[in-house]
């Protein structure tokens, strides 16, 4: 996001500096106690401290999860567009990965998941699902409902949930961040403060198991929490304890933003579909019918020097679509889509 960095964090980070303290992470409890607090002030979510592993980041977290719920060659089930790792991640750990494709309104198809559930079982096999809650790139918010059908389709065969919740906290008004394991007590929720205050080169991330997930965290090898830097500990730590008034100041200007670019769609890129955003920075456009093919994306970069997420690199159903950043300043943004209307015209 085109946004500075939060003033907590830069304090907590020049301090460390300035004090000589970049060693290594003596403990993850700060982390996992500044967390707890935010997830208790903002969504009511009283995580069991017990049930929380530090990793190095959210993929991190779930690959461990992977292996710790299916052996090699078995199956990881992915709502499809989503977010590119979700398909190159589990294959690099030897899993199969099956996508299954949203409904038309980008939202969970429980009924289709559950016939994959039951697919990826059979013979006595073992699958988990990769849930982005919210979801990138749609920006949908899952419902309690939807989670609540997704859980129990989950327990009928068998299958656990992994939910990367990366954007939890940047929910726009009208929707409500759930986490998932408040719904599945045999699930796993895998969060950070990256997306949320600008810190991806800050690598931490908490993995909070269900209540009935426990083993799964005690699964993680001991070595894991090896690759937390210390460093990215203070800044996120700084982030989830002392970063919600800027945070607070942010989503507004999330919302205009992400307002102004369903205004400049509708206006320049009338044959365009996009749905509007519940959640993240990160809007899902449909331009397939402007005639660029799969990859409209590269067509934009090359005649209109705008670089967008490529839809393919979303898997099956990003074909045709970009996905846009609209976390910057509203004149870029302008400049933005008017260059993209110019280059597929």
């Amino acid at each position: 996001m085109d946004v500075p960095v939060a003033e907590p964090v830069v304090r907590a980070v020049s301090d460390l500096v300035a004090a000589g303290d970049t060693g290594y992470p003596a403990s993850p409890d700060e982390y996992v106690a500044a967390f707890s607090a935010f997830a208790a002030d903002r969504w009511g979510w009283q995580v069991d401290a017990t049930l929380a592993r530090v990793v190095p980041d959210i993929l991190a977290g779930l690959g461990a999860v992977i292996e710790a719920t299916t052996p090699p060659g078995d199956t990881v089930i992915v709502p499809s567009p989503v977010y590119g790792p979700f398909f190159r991640n589990p294959r690099l750990i030897g899993r199969v990965v099956e996508p299954v494709a949203l409904t038309a309104g980008g939202r969970l198809d429980v009924p289709a998941l559950e016939e994959a559930f039951a697919a990826a079982v059979a013979g006595g096999r073992r699958a988990s699902v990769l849930l982005s809650n919210p979801h990138n790139p749609t920006g949908v918010v899952h419902t309690r409902a939807e989670l609540e059908a997704l859980a129990a389709a989950a327990a009928r065969h068998g299958v656990v949930v992994i939910s990367d919740e990366a954007h939890a906290p940047l929910v726009h008004p009208g929707a409500t961040f759930v986490p998932y394991v408040e719904v599945d007590p045999r699930g796993v929720s895998v969060l950070s403060a990256a997306k949320t205050w600008n810190l991806a080169g800050f690598k931490a991330a908490i993995v909070v198991a269900g209540p009935e997930a426990r083993a799964i965290v005690d699964a993680f090898p001991v070595t894991l929490f090896n690759g937390v830097g210390h460093v990215s500990l203070v800044a996120q730590t700084a982030a989830f304890r002392d970063g919600g008034p800027w945070l607070d100041e942010l989503l507004p200007a999330l919302t205009r933003s992400r307002d102004l670019l369903v205004d400049l769609v509708a206006e320049h890129l009338p044959l365009a579909r996009m749905q509007v955003p519940e959640s993240t920075y990160l809007a899902w456009v449909d331009l397939s019918a402007y005639g660029a093919g799969d990859d409209p994306a590269a067509l934009i970069l090359e005649r209109g020097r705008v670089a967008l997420s490529r839809g393919t690199d979303f898997g099956p159903g990003g074909e045709g679509h970009a996905r846009v950043n609209f976390a910057t300043h509203p004149e870029i943004l302008t400049e933005a889509v008017r260059r993209i209307a110019a280059a597929l015209a």
